[in-house]
């Protein structure tokens, strides 16, 4: 390298320095001079110690720059010694802090500036997020602790194990394109509970539909269905509210099927759209004209992720690829009609998956995405039914036929 290229890389290497000194600076600014073991010129220095010994290196021997590293080290352990004597802070965030900006100095001038530039943004980030990261962490209980191990050791563990071949004559029982699918599933549902979790309901119904629909419309429906017995002359927002979540059960389901199959996005967009819509319209108005809603109680959705649940979900998609396969061959396509009429009594996702899984091994197109709308049809009936038994007259006449509605209008574009 000349020495123009040198100059700049340390002008790089002092500006990462001082980036994640200025957090560690402003986070000990009440701390007396001499107080902490590192603040913005300490940190600069550090990192322009990490890109001169790594100058060195290059010209004497590689092992230098280990040497310095374990010399950085030593004087680091001995000051963070020093100040227990002072404070009790047990914290070693700054000593590893300090490391990090060694080796993210020395990285500049091996030919790794941008990732290093990177690096320092996101850890100056993750020092400056603390309170807010902390926040969550208080917030957050030992079941959806448990969850979140689960569905990682679901999507990072088991997933790339298993095998990626059909183990049926008719090319259905693929264990790995099964579990990611469960995965998809298990994911979408994780992301829609906790930004009910981190977001609240308290902004009342609607936002609780929009937010809940990721997790399960049908729970929706139900708690506040069940609210609307509760608070009478509330119809108005709590069908908002569920009518919110039934639309984004329709875009949920175009999203699942375009993920699986591509080409089904064109056969179902029109349709699904229109329903979305004109769903998500009639929520609009009725939350126009709704009072304002305060409950007593907030709605409380299920544990995010039950590894037993995931288990029945994937033996469950495994019967219901075979039976619409077989389906399939006896029946044609009035066999998968019937089986998503089935499957829609109780789930859209299913027979989503089953039905985009099929078109991608010679199912067609246009059968798979009728039978994809006659499940969300059905499901959108059983929704109304939920409504009317549990809500009653009032409620069911604002959701059934905004259901009702929205779904022959969607239909009549296929």
């Amino acid at each position: 390298m000349t020495e123009l290229e040198n100059f700049k890389l340390l002008g790089i290497a002092l500006a990462i320095g001082l980036l994640i000194g200025i957090e560690r600076g402003w986070r000990f600014r009440d701390r007396a001079e001499g107080m902490r073991i590192a603040g913005l010129r300490t940190y600069g220095m550090i990192s322009l110690l990490g890109a001169l010994s790594g100058i060195l290196a290059q010209q004497v021997d590689a092992f230098l720059l280990g040497f310095v590293f374990l010399g950085l080290v030593s004087a680091l352990l001995l000051a963070y010694n020093k100040s227990l004597d002072k404070f009790e802070d047990y914290s070693i965030t700054s000593v590893i802090a300090s490391l990090i900006t060694f080796t993210l100095g020395a990285l500049t001038v091996f030919g790794h500036s941008t990732l290093a530039s990177a690096s320092a943004v996101i850890i100056t980030s993750l020092l400056g997020f603390k309170p807010l990261l902390h926040g969550w962490i208080k917030k957050l209980e030992q079941v959806e602790l448990n969850a979140t191990l689960k569905l990682l050791l679901i999507s990072v563990v088991m997933l790339p194990i298993l095998p990626d071949q059909s183990y049926d004559p008719w090319g259905v029982f693929n264990p790995y394109h099964i579990w990611w699918m469960v995965v998809l599933i298990a994911g979408i549902s994780y992301l829609g509970y906790f930004t009910i979790k981190i977001v609240g309901n308290q902004h009342g119904p609607v936002l609780t539909g929009a937010l809940g629909g990721l997790v399960s419309s049908t729970a929706v429906t139900l708690n506040l269905s069940r609210l609307s017995t509760k608070y009478p002359g509330m119809e108005n927002i709590l069908a908002a509210g569920i009518l919110t979540a039934c639309a984004t059960m329709f875009a949920r389901t175009l999203l699942l099927a375009s993920v699986i199959n591509t080409i089904l996005f064109r056969a179902l967009f029109a349709a699904l759209l229109v329903m979305t819509i004109s769903t998500y319209f009639v929520a609009f108005l009725l939350w126009w004209n709704a009072r304002e809603f305060r409950a007593a109680e907030e709605m409380t959705l299920e544990n995010p992720f039950q590894l037993g649940m995931a288990l029945r979900f994937g033996a469950f998609l495994v019967a219901i690829l075979l039976l619409s396969q077989l389906l399939k061959i006896y029946f044609g396509a009035a066999g998968a009609y019937f089986l998503a009429a089935t499957a829609g009594l109780a789930d859209v996702d299913p027979i989503t998956l089953s039905m985009s899984q099929m078109s991608k091994q010679g199912l067609d197109v246009n059968v798979a995405a009728r039978a994809i709308l006659i499940a969300v049809s059905v499901n959108s009936g059983i929704k109304g039914v939920f409504s009317w038994l549990i809500g009653g007259r009032g409620l069911v006449l604002r959701v059934g036929s905004a259901l009702t509605g929205a779904v022959i209008a969607g239909l009549l574009t296929v």
